[in-house]
This record gives structure tokens, sequence and C-alpha cells, in this order.
């Protein structure tokens, strides 16, 4: 049996190695049982699969520097996160060392074992966060360099009641942090109206696709403005000096459903001082409107749409 040296002591492998272009390993695939000393414990690496969640052998990750950087385990081991103590399948870390990503479960979902299959096994978890202790099935938890918390994806189907500077707001997807721990920004279950600089906005992404919840539709600025929000329910009306108004609404595109059936699609709006920008679409060429001399205000925007949630059956 072949074998490579790490900082972690030397790792039985199979098949082909990767290495760094400082010739430092970068990737290699565990052949036999390993145990990997780290600052958040003993971990045993992945070696072995099953014929339904995990089909092939995940190889182990480094950084150019010799340090861990993804580390699938043999089998759910508990670990000690900046968090709190929790169960993971998967680990990822940053370059300095320090714990980035922690995933309590790590199957590969395919024809043979589905979302719902995977959801089975996912457990609730407690974790220490600056909301408090919060308790929840989560895909991930993210930390910062730093060891702070950096945010946390929820589990499909899992809300959460999360304090926010716009009020209490039911959260689906994820929760995100500074790290100072004031709160980046979240993902609304359901439409909610939040005040912005334009106007009183109802905010919801129809789209948002749960990923991780790094980066959510309804972000806070350090003092708790409003920094971006995605809407499909409401429409911008800027007036200018001269009384002119410009009307930005959300756009539309044919329903995945057929029968020519429309349904909105998320305007994005991002506010600074100085300007607001809008795209009427995520993919939209952006429109920036100055502060600066032009008033603002919002109307629903409900011509087409009167019952959005009668209509989502096909994208969310």
């Amino acid at each position: 049996m072949d074998t490579v040296h790490t900082r972690y002591g030397e790792i039985p492998v199979a098949g082909c190695l990767e290495w760094h272009d400082n010739g430092a390993l970068m990737s290699c695939a565990p052949a036999g049982p390993m145990l990997l000393e780290t600052p958040h414990g003993v971990l045993p690496v992945q070696h072995s699969t099953d014929d339904l969640r995990r089909r092939t052998v995940q190889a182990l990750h480094f950084h150019r520097n010799g340090l861990l950087k993804h580390l699938p385990l043999e089998a759910p081991t508990e670990i000690q996160t900046p968090a709190g103590r929790m169960r993971a399948e998967l680990v990822t870390f940053h370059a300095n060392g320090a714990l980035a990503r922690a995933f309590p479960l790590n199957g590969k979902l395919s024809g043979y074992w589905t979302q719902e299959d995977e959801g089975r096994l996912a457990g609730p978890v407690t974790l220490a966060t600056p909301l408090g202790s919060v308790t929840a099935r989560v895909i991930g938890v993210s930390f910062c360099p730093e060891g702070t918390l950096r945010s946390l994806t929820l589990w499909p189907g899992e809300v959460l009641d999360v304090l926010t500077p716009a009020g209490v707001i039911s959260t689906r997807t994820g929760i995100s942090f500074r790290p100072d721990g004031s709160l980046r920004s979240v993902e609304p279950a359901r439409p909610v109206p939040v005040t912005t600089p334009v106007g009183v906005v109802q905010a919801f992404d129809l789209d948002a696709c749960g990923i991780h919840g790094d980066s959510n539709s309804l972000a806070f600025t350090p003092d708790g403005s409003v920094r971006r929000v995605a809407t499909s329910l409401t429409q911008i009306v800027a007036v200018g000096p001269d009384k002119s108004e410009r009307r930005f609404r959300p756009a539309s595109r044919e329903s995945l459903c057929g029968d020519a059936e429309r349904e909105p699609v998320p305007m994005w709006l991002e506010f600074s001082p100085e300007m607001v920008l809008v795209r009427a679409a995520p993919d939209a060429k952006p429109v920036r409107l100055s502060t600066a001399g032009q008033a603002f205000r919002t109307t629903p925007h409900l011509e087409q749409f009167a019952n959005p949630f009668g209509k989502m059956g096909c994208t969310v």
C-alpha cells in the first residue's frame, strides 16, 4: 500500500495524487483507516463507501501550506466548534487551520438516494449563536477565520423566527452574521414588509436556492438599516425634481407550469447613501438612481400576481 507524508503523519493512499505548484500535496484518496489529530478532535478519515449514500471515497484536500482544507469523515463524529459541539460527516478548514464549515450529513443525492432520504437522517442541532441558543436542522454551519459564527444553512422546510432590525422575521434557508456578531442577512420564509430608503417593500425571494446561508436576499447594514432586498410584490416610483415619474417593477417570465402562465421574477434593490440600484431581475442590467434631488415611494405590484403563492409549485 502506498503512503504519502503530510503534516498529520503518513496517510495510506489509492489512485492519483494532486500537487500544488509549490510541491505541496493538494489532494489524495485514503486507502485505509486513518485518524487525524486536529484542534477540533481526533477525526476518522473516510476510506470506505456504501451502496446508497456515499458511492465513492471523497478525497482529502490540503491548503498550499500543508494544513487540511477538506476532510470527509468515515462516520458521524462529534467535533468541537466555536458554536458548540456537533456531529459532522464533513468538515472544511481555513488556511490558518480554523474551522470553516461543518456539515452534519454528507450523502450523495441520486436516483437511489433522494433529499427526502437524506432528510430522514437530519436531526436537530443546538448551537450557540449571536441570537442565543438555536436548535434546528441544518445543512451546514460556517465560521469566519477568526473563529466567529458566519452563517447557518437551514435544512429545506426548516423555519426559524429571527429577531432582526426589521422585527421578528420567519426565516428559511439561512442566517448570516458579521464577525462582531451583528446580523448580516436572512432569507424570509414568506413576504414581510420592511422599511427601506425608498419606502416599505414586501421582502421575499421566490427563487431563493438554499445552497448556503452566507448571503441572503434581505441584508442589513451594521447600523440596522436595509442594505439589500428582493421583492416580487412591490414597485418603486422615482419622482424627479420636475415631478416626472419613473416606475420600476419586477419582471415576469413564462411559468414552468406551462399553459402560457406568467410568474413574477424577484426584483433586487440595493441601497447606499448616494444611490439606489434596481435590477428588475437578478440577471438584468442594473439601473442606478441617485438619491440627490429625487423622491421615492413604493406601491403594490399585484396586477398579475394577486395570489402569487398559488403559482409557486413549479419554482419553489
